[in-house]
């Protein structure tokens, strides 16, 4: 999630007109398209296999400390808690943050090619697995938690997540679960402008599901098998209706800024961030707080800066900001996270490929949408659609993919285009299996089902 620094206050929201701008200032040239690259990892104790904790000589605000020391990271701070890491400018890295239970994440820098994705990705991990060994501390890459129990899982003192953890509950059951114990890979992509942002997001929303199931790892809870392969996306479905889901209404007609705006207004705000702290406006509605009548803030009007917070408490399967974001992949280690970006590198960014993908889902009904998002967290690759799987469109939707990324012609020094970042996940396709039928297998076979064994195969 996004971390919010002090700064200059930007322009006052006076109007929809407004919110709308604002999205639509995101767009960009083809030559300015790059690829931001999110990727969660679970901390752990590595001779016990517990969660690390903020505090300590030995926990999670330790490891960020070091990285400070070590690599010239820059502390973003919380009051007196360091709740963010950033580099100092003009220097590649992106943002290093805390999710709610520890989740050790980095928000990539916008990069132009999947190669600079992936040198990225290998400097971050040398860097914190250097730190975290003299540390006793690991880095597990699944979607969630495979063995701790909420009680068991560390907060982050983050204000913003105290405003969620008291809210979560009244709107879902699995609000928490979502919080502190799943873990993610995202991409962020640019458009170029309102028609392609429409296309695209109507494209990443229908195959959405696809990815879940290409990147299922997560089968697992406190111990024991859970019944889905991907629980972290089955977790999202009661999370906070409101909120989350498959956002029909971008495949109506008429679809375009002011509708996604239209969205966001009707979604519940969580807080405002004044002064450093924030306040709990949690059920408040941002249309209250545009004509002044926020019952926290009488009389206060919202700046931009508090739009962009809001659009960042929204959790569609695909979510519009000023980029697009893809939301629906469990965590992974370091070829995953290349490859979820590769996937939807390649269908996004060539015209060619865009146009196959759309050719791909635009017949499917909203049923059918909505049939394949219930299925896949149970049954990933195996679930059926119409008369096939969810294996098969898998495999189109890859073709397609490799095609688009073959024509960006983007070689790396070894003469290698893109496609490289795609065969893992390909071969697993072609197999029908997924990262959680491998877990599933071990767990049941050779780990006699002992979930401990899960720290040393899937941590990175």
């Amino acid at each position: 999630m996004s971390t919010r620094q002090d700064g200059a206050q930007s322009p006052l929201a006076r109007s929809q007109d407004d919110l709308v701008a604002w999205i639509a200032a995101g767009e960009k040239p083809k030559e300015d398209w790059r690829i931001g690259t999110e990727h969660e990892k679970f901390v752990f104790y590595t001779e016990t296999l517990k969660p690390v904790p903020y505090g300590g000589g030995r926990g999670i605000r330790a490891l960020m400390e070091q990285l400070v020391a070590r690599y010239d990271w820059e502390p973003i701070f919380e009051g007196e808690n360091i709740i963010a890491l950033k580099r100092p400018n003009g220097q590649p890295g992106g943002t290093i943050s805390l999710e709610p239970g520890g989740q050790f994440e980095l928000s990539g820098a916008p990069l132009k090619t999947l190669h600079e994705t992936a040198e990225e990705t290998d400097e971050h991990l040398k860097q914190v697995l250097s730190v975290g060994e003299g540390l006793g501390i690991g880095f597990l890459g699944v979607g969630f938690s495979p063995k701790w129990t909420l009680d068991e899982t560390p907060h982050m003192p983050k204000e913003r997540y105290a405003v969620m953890t008291r809210y979560m509950p009244t709107v879902g059951t699995r609000g928490l679960d979502m919080m502190y114990r799943t873990a993610t890979i995202q991409v962020n992509l640019d458009f170029a402008n309102e028609a392609d942002m429409v296309k695209k997001l109507r494209v990443s929303l229908a195959l959405q599901p696809i990815a879940t199931a290409l990147f299922a790892s997560s089968p697992f809870t406190e111990g024991r098998l859970n019944g889905f392969k991907s629980l972290r996306s089955e977790v999202w479905r009661d999370t906070d209706p409101r909120r989350t889901g498959m956002l029909p209404f971008v495949f109506e007609n008429g679809m375009g800024y002011e509708r996604y705006v239209d969205y966001a207004l009707n979604v519940p705000m969580y807080f405002v961030y004044r002064d450093g702290r924030y306040i709990d406006v949690a059920g408040a509605s941002f249309r209250d707080f545009m004509a002044g009548r926020l019952a926290a803030l009488p009389s206060e009007y919202p700046t931009l800066d508090d739009w962009s917070d809001h659009l960042t408490t929204l959790f569609p399967e695909v979510r519009l900001k000023r980029f697009l974001e893809m939301r629906g992949a469990d965590g992974g280690r370091w070829p995953r996270i290349c490859a979820l970006s590769a996937f939807w590198v390649g269908l996004l960014y060539d015209e060619t490929a865009l146009d196959a993908a759309w050719d791909l889902v635009k017949s499917w009904t909203v049923a059918e949408r909505d049939e394949l998002r219930a299925a896949v967290p149970r049954a990933a690759l195996a679930a059926p659609f119409r008369d096939t799987t969810v294996r098969d469109i898998a495999l189109l939707a890859l073709r397609i993919s490799q095609l688009g990324l073959r024509n960006r012609r983007q070689i790396n020094p070894n003469s290698q285009d893109e496609t490289i970042y795609l065969a893992l996940i390909e071969q697993l396709a072609r197999a029908g299996r997924t990262v959680a039928d491998d877990l599933i297998e071990r767990f049941e076979g050779r780990w006699r089902g002992r979930i401990d064994h899960i720290f040393e195969e899937c941590a990175f």
